[in-house]
Order: structure tokens, then sequence, then C-alpha cells
């Protein structure tokens, strides 16, 4: 099966639907083949979501690696004066979150190429559910990309399975000048909170 984080996933495409229902609200998302969990939102992802504060109310926020776009429409309802950048890898992901946040009225998700980001925007808030599959170097140079472009006062919100390396992730992102701390834990994972340095 193709990786979700190939640019152009070359599994066939499959189209299906997930829902998505948090207390304060319900999404019907379409999902696809190639893309991240596309049978169900991922539980690092609803527990991301379930526990996270509010993102700011305004201003520019980042879904790291948005998928078909969960955490991106939660962003922005729950913040809709703000700009949510929903930024990927992969083109067929990006396709399903702009479709997504249409079909659900959400005019400030902004779907984006990881590489065609704009290089002055800085972010009040980053939530993701990061490609830890990617390799340990590869999520540092990540993290480390985006993370940088935190605003002061910012912070990034990252959900990582215990067994997976969210202990050891917790420790690299402070070595590196990010406060980062175990915001909550739940079943296998953990949510992190790095700050802007």
């Amino acid at each position: 099966m193709a990786q979700y984080f190939e640019e152009r996933p070359e599994a066939a495409s499959r189209p299906g639907v997930v829902t998505l229902v948090l207390p304060d609200l319900h999404l019907r998302l379409e999902t696809d083949r190639g893309v991240f969990s596309p049978d169900r939102v991922d539980p690092g992802t609803r527990i991301l979501l379930e526990s996270v504060p509010p993102p700011p109310a305004e201003g520019d926020l980042l879904d790291l690696g948005c998928g078909y776009g969960p955490i991106a429409l939660t962003m922005a309802a729950r913040a809709p004066r703000a700009t949510v950048w929903a930024v990927d890898v992969n083109r067929r992901s990006l396709e399903l979150c702009e479709r997504n946040a249409k079909a659900a009225g959400l005019g400030g998700v902004r779907p984006v190429h990881a590489d065609e980001m704009p290089p002055g925007v800085r972010f009040a808030a980053i939530w993701s559910n990061p490609a830890i599959r990617i390799g340990k170097q590869a999520l540092h140079e990540m993290l480390t990309r985006w993370l940088s472009r935190l605003a002061p006062g910012g912070a990034a919100y990252l959900v990582v399975q215990k067994h997976l390396g969210s202990d050891s992730l917790q420790r690299w992102l402070n070595e590196q000048g990010w406060a980062t701390t175990r915001e909550a834990s739940r079943s296998s994972y953990r949510i992190l909170k790095a700050e802007a340095r």
C-alpha cells in the first residue's frame, strides 16, 4: 500500500466517508485510499481534539500533516475568525481537505502543499498528529521547520503514541529550545505542548 506521506499516492482511489463527532461539532468527511487513516478518524487525532484548549480566536493557525482535514476543520470551527493553514505533502489529502472544508462551510481553511506555504506566515498555534513513521531524522527536520515559525507566545500541540517515542520526542524538543511539557495522557497517547522559543 502506498504511504500516506507520498506526494502522489499510487493507491487506486476508493472514496469513503467518516464522521467526526465531538462535544462541540459533528463533521462528515470525505476520505480515500492513499491518505492517513482513511477508514476512521485516527484515535490520536480524536484524543488531540478532545484534549487541547481552544485555539487562539484570530491569527494564523497550522494543522501540520492535515490529511483529509479533521484537525484543520475543528480548528476553523472553534476559531472562525482565524486562518487555518492545512499543510501536507500528499496532494490527494489536500484536495480532500479543501472539499471537506467547503462542504462544512468553513471558509477559513487554506489547504497548501508544504513546499508552497507563504514564507512570512507565523503561527499563533500548531496542532498536529505528526507523521512519526517518516523516520526520526525526517520528523526532526519537519518539526524544526514548522515549530520555528511559531509566533511569540505561540504553542504547538502534538499527539504521539507512547510506544512510538513520545517521551524521547519530548526530550529532543526541550533540547532544541522549545519548552515542552506533557499536557495530557490517554490510552497510549501523549499530548505534548511545545512553546515558541
